[in-house]
């Protein structure tokens, strides 16, 4: 039986344009507990309560998907995906997702196995390396239908750890919060340069939460010049 608290949960969700079925209501409810559970031990995350857990994570996680359209048998990689945001939910949402996490903390790694094996979930790879790396691997570059992170750096780093993964034709995406018309002013020259199109911004609100947050999504029209992204540490300490 399911209590009121997630009942709310799937009303804001369908809100959202992300309407669950109860065996997915189900899988976000195991999430939660195992993020509890782990969150004794390691710092996965800062917010400790389940009712912000459900808004601040995973409603935010799903808030992605109106502007990502549908994913499933698409690619997908989430830079510096932390305790699983925004990968897992979408993964949730879109069963048949191809999902790549990438979490250079080994440790936070087997939080994120713990939650895929728990949660039964398939064609989901978990990866500790930096972004900088995977962006030069044949394997990994300009491999994706998306490349996504969520609260990770600034704009002009984040294009260069996402656009060199992104395929000409897929896109990236950015989480933000209020700073995001100065990131996006800034990162022009970058987002060019590394083949990007004019980024498109869209405003969502989540429940109980005043200020909005930003999706920034970039359209990959041209290759990645072959230099970027410069070797690790590089881009965060001198951003193009």
């Amino acid at each position: 039986m399911m209590d009121a608290g997630w009942i709310q949960f799937g009303q804001w969700a369908e809100a959202l344009g992300a309407p669950l079925q109860p065996e997915q209501i189900a899988q976000f409810q195991q999430y939660e507990a195992l993020l509890l559970e782990w969150n004794e031990r390691m710092n996965l995350t800062a917010v400790r309560q389940p009712a912000d857990i459900r808004i601040r994570h995973f409603l935010d996680s799903l808030s992605c998907v109106p502007v990502m359209g549908e994913l499933n048998g698409r690619s997908l990689i989430d830079v510096g995906t932390g305790a699983g945001f925004p990968g897992l939910p979408l993964k949730i949402f879109f069963p048949q997702l191809k999902l790549t996490l990438v979490e250079s903390v080994a440790k936070k790694g087997d939080f994120l196995q713990a939650v895929v094996a728990g949660l039964g979930l398939t064609d989901v790879t978990i990866l500790a390396e930096r972004a900088e790396v995977l962006g030069q691997q044949p394997q990994h570059r300009q491999k994706y239908d998306w490349a996504v992170a969520r609260a990770v750096a600034e704009l002009r780093v984040l294009v260069e750890y996402l656009l060199p993964l992104c395929r000409v034709g897929g896109q990236m995406l950015a989480q933000k919060g209020e700073g995001v018309h100065g990131e996006v002013a800034s990162a022009g020259s970058a987002i060019v340069l590394l083949g990007g199109t004019a980024p498109q911004l869209t405003s969502v609100t989540l429940p109980g939460r005043e200020q909005p947050h930003y999706l920034v999504t970039i359209l990959k029209e041209k290759e990645t010049p072959g230099a970027y992204p410069r070797r690790v540490g590089v881009p965060g300490k001198r951003p193009l």
